[in-house]
């Protein structure tokens, strides 16, 4: 996937807080806002398939969107950069 400069500076100030600030591996919570459209959850959702990942929604008090917050163990940096690379991938998507 191509990224701009501002979004390689970002992730690279990522892994490097990411580095300093906690021991790996250790648990790591992501929240995503996306369109209420259960087709881009499930994409978000399939994305941690399989990693043991406690997936919760909330929807916006309007019902347009949905917050997903997702509580998983994480093995480096790179894994968590990893991830949230994967869910930008789905249209309309805005991590948090």
């Amino acid at each position: 996937m191509k990224q701009d400069k501002k979004t390689t500076e970002f992730y690279t100030r990522l892994k490097q807080q990411l580095t300093d600030d906690t021991t790996w591996p250790a648990p790591y919570l992501y929240k995503f806002i996306v369109p209420a459209d259960l087709e881009k959850i499930a994409e978000i959702e399939a994305i941690f398939n399989g990693t043991g990942a406690v997936i919760q929604t909330r929807d916006s008090s309007k019902g347009t969107y949905t917050s997903v917050s997702i509580k998983v163990e994480m093995h480096s940096p790179e894994a968590v950069i990893e991830k949230y690379l994967e869910v930008s991938s789905v249209e309309g998507v805005i991590s948090l």
